[in-house]
């Protein structure tokens, strides 16, 4: 297998980074891989709009990730406060799961957080309904702060809400 290549993301970017995460995470695609919420969630993940406003944001990144100038995966690192980055939407192609490039995005942000934002922990926020998601990030070091937040859809899912878990850096 070649080598995967990252580099943060641009606004020209938005064009095909929009499209692998509406399906690496809704609808039939996503279904390929295992990290989908296509079973949970029916609308789109980010529109370009948002995502637009992301990438232009100066305490965010969205790091890409290329194989063969083909763009295979993201993870978006955030400033939370002094000493925490977030970490979100890590993407990998339905069809590129289970080879270790959601391993190698998730090192790529930590790297960047603290390089970027000085950070010192990291946090996440995951689906309480994706427990083999939730055991995945524990095996690389994230705990459950004890943490949940809602989620943000209107109306309401009382059923859905996020469990935060965070990693030292």
């Amino acid at each position: 297998m070649s080598e995967v290549v990252f580099r943060a993301a641009t606004l020209d970017d938005v064009a095909a980074l929009h499209p692998l995460i509406e399906r690496a995470y809704r609808g039939d695609t996503a279904k390929v891989g295992w990290t989908h919420e296509a079973d949970l969630l029916f609308d789109t993940r980010i529109s370009a709009e948002e995502l637009s406003a992301l990438i232009a944001d100066p305490d965010r990144v969205v790091l890409l990730a290329y194989r063969d100038d083909v763009l295979i995966g993201c993870v978006q690192v955030a400033r939370a406060s002094e000493d925490l980055a977030y970490l979100g939407m890590l993407t990998v192609e339905p069809t590129q799961q289970a080879f270790g490039l959601g391993r190698r995005l998730l090192a790529a942000a930590e790297a960047k957080a603290v390089s970027r934002f000085g950070a010192r922990r990291m946090e996440m926020t995951v689906i309480n309904r994706r427990a083999e998601l939730i055991a995945w990030y524990e095996r690389r070091g994230y705990g459950p702060t004890g943490e949940t937040r809602p989620f943000p859809v209107d109306p309401p899912r009382p059923e859905l809400d996020f469990v935060v878990l965070e990693k030292a850096l």
